[in-house]
């Protein structure tokens, strides 16, 4: 597999890109960056998750679900509807989706936790010339560092793909200690084109009908 670096905000969230061939299986993260057993191990209480809203032209009414991941490593996020395309006969709106999660977590007392690693899967079907985005912002209600990271695609390209976001160890933000802060993860999907076949649809896809494409998010936690 190939890993192509991609563009990068800050703070410091390493892009990684993937085209899969056979295997699900993402590239391996050097030790400077953040795994969910590094830092300090999950409470053994069960963490709950508010799902406050879900909205935005990739995810209408009822096509996104959140669940809790069973270790209290992070949680899930499942799409049913989430596609943009350009070209062809698409319409003129269809070129950018996004979906914004606005979750409340519930965490026990003397645990504060960041967000460390998120992985999406997904399906390019970009015509030559074609070209598209995937660009998620993470963020805690009412901190400043509301920033975001961008993977890029060239066609042709037809193949599912696997992305990451990946934090260091020392650029982690947490949730303030004994605060309540919802935190906010917007995914957005983009779809130019281009000139070189541009009657052919091109499409770019976070979607459960493409097989298992949950986006998985990994908390790293911390005692206060």
């Amino acid at each position: 597999m190939t890993v192509l670096p991609t563009t990068v905000r800050r703070p410091v969230l390493v892009a990684l890109t993937t085209v899969l061939a056979l295997s699900l299986a993402g590239p391996a993260l050097s030790p400077a960056y953040a795994s969910a057993a590094e830092e300090s191990a999950p409470p053994s209480e069960k963490i709950t998750l508010d799902v406050v809203t879900v909205n935005g032209s990739g995810c209408p009414a009822g096509t996104a679900s959140v669940s809790v991941l069973p270790d209290n490593t992070g949680f899930r996020i499942t799409y049913r509807d989430f596609i943009a395309q350009a070209g062809g006969d698409a319409k003129p709106t269809d070129f950018r989706k996004n979906c914004q999660v606005n979750l409340l977590v519930h965490i026990p007392q003397g645990y504060t936790f960041a967000v460390a690693r998120a992985d999406y899967v997904g399906r390019a079907r970009l015509e030559a010339g074609a070209v598209g985005l995937q660009r998620t912002n993470y963020y805690f209600q009412g901190s400043s560092a509301n920033n975001h990271v961008d993977h890029s695609f060239d066609g042709p390209l037809r193949s599912l793909w696997h992305t990451i976001d990946a934090t260091p160890v020392e650029e982690l933000i947490y949730s303030p200690c004994g605060a309540t802060r919802n935190l906010n993860i917007n995914t957005e999907l983009r779809v130019d084109e281009g000139t070189v076949n541009p009657t052919k649809i091109s499409s770019l896809s976070l979607r459960s009908s493409e097989g298992n494409v949950e986006t998985i998010v990994q908390f790293q936690w911390k005692t206060c």
